[in-house]
């Protein structure tokens, strides 16, 4: 399968996580409705409310099951608005739902939620994780069993709100030949309920080993970290944001530094570009969405997938999105 083909043709779905749970592919996407909000560079227009989950055992030739909603804004306890992209993962029996919420002073948080089975339903923790903020929260297993969170987005993300894990009174986004903001890596504790240390930013570099610059607009983060491993080395990919690219950069270790190597997709139809990368019966698929079929509204997007290609060093091969900058 070289195409891209859409998944979902009867709902707006989006900001796809996919993990391989008991041999089957489980995906977690956001779910984009019509809200009537005028769209905003904070994002207000996007008021998903809930999450459903998908699962297929033949991700090129059958079709999804759709598991339907197992959680909502409404189980909540702390909740304000807007679920936006959340992620999944495994350990000791139990699957975790990490998702950010707007809390009732409008500020994003990560939350969790617990589930015995990848289809959910999930039932969420009391409280948001002790000391987290922004958005994008992506979980990553290691090999020796470790578990990493990645997360943080620019603009409507909030992210500029932080320096070293604290509030800023004012926000600050750099710019220029400043250092742009990166975003951040975390152990998750042994319970995966909450934090084991400190916040890490993800520092990305320039091929000639200089820190990426907030002017490198088509190179630097702004939201959407998904992490994998191939072939012994840590891929971390990201959305540029108001550039429309996935790019991609390697290091050597969970927190890096990582190196900058290039563009994963080109801009799709919509503003909005948030993946997830996974291999599933010997081939590796990048999922994403664009704003096709609901005639190019950035709120409304459908989910996509298509197969990723790797060359023999090891980096990946450019897919077209189908949009233009």
């Amino acid at each position: 399968m070289k195409q891209a083909k859409y998944l979902v043709d009867n709902d707006f779905m989006a900001d796809p996580a996919v993990h391989v749970f008991n041999g089957k592919l489980y995906i977690y996407p956001s779910h984009d409705r019509e809200s009537g909000i005028p769209e905003n560079d904070n994002g207000d227009h996007f008021d998903m409310n809930d999450y459903h989950v998908f699962s297929t055992s033949d991700i090129e030739n059958e079709q999804l099951t759709d598991h339907g909603v197992v959680l909502k804004t409404s189980d909540i306890a702390w909740a304000g608005r807007q679920l936006w992209d959340c992620d999944v993962a495994f350990k000791n029996g139990k699957y975790y739902m990490f998702f950010p919420l707007k809390d009732r002073t409008d500020i994003f948080r990560l939350g969790v939620a617990i589930s015995d089975n990848p289809a959910g339903p999930f039932i969420p923790q009391p409280d948001p994780i002790r000391g987290s903020y922004s958005i994008d929260p992506a979980v990553f297993q290691d090999s020796d069993n470790a578990y990493y969170m990645y997360f943080g987005g620019l603009w409507g993300g909030q992210l500029q709100r932080y320096q070293d894990n604290k509030a800023l009174e004012c926000a600050y986004l750099p710019s220029g030949d400043e250092s742009a903001l990166p975003s951040r890596v975390v152990r998750l504790s042994d319970d995966m309920l909450g934090f084991a240390e400190e916040p890490h930013p993800v520092i990305l570099l320039n091929p000639d080993g200089n820190r990426m610059k907030a002017r490198q607009t088509e190179r630097r983060f702004f939201e959407a970290s998904w992490m994998h491993r191939y072939n012994d080395k840590y891929y971390f990919t990201y959305s540029t944001g108001d550039t429309h690219l996935l790019c991609y950069a390697i290091g050597d270790n969970p927190y890096g530094p990582f190196t900058y190597q290039g563009v994963i997709l080109t801009p799709v139809v919509g503003w909005t570009t948030h993946h997830s990368i996974v291999e599933f019966k010997g081939k590796w698929y990048l999922f994403h969405h664009d704003s096709i079929p609901s005639g190019g509204k950035t709120w409304l997007r459908s989910l996509k997938v298509v197969e990723l290609e790797y060359n023999r060093d090891g980096t990946i091969k450019t897919i077209n999105g189908g949009g233009q900058l």
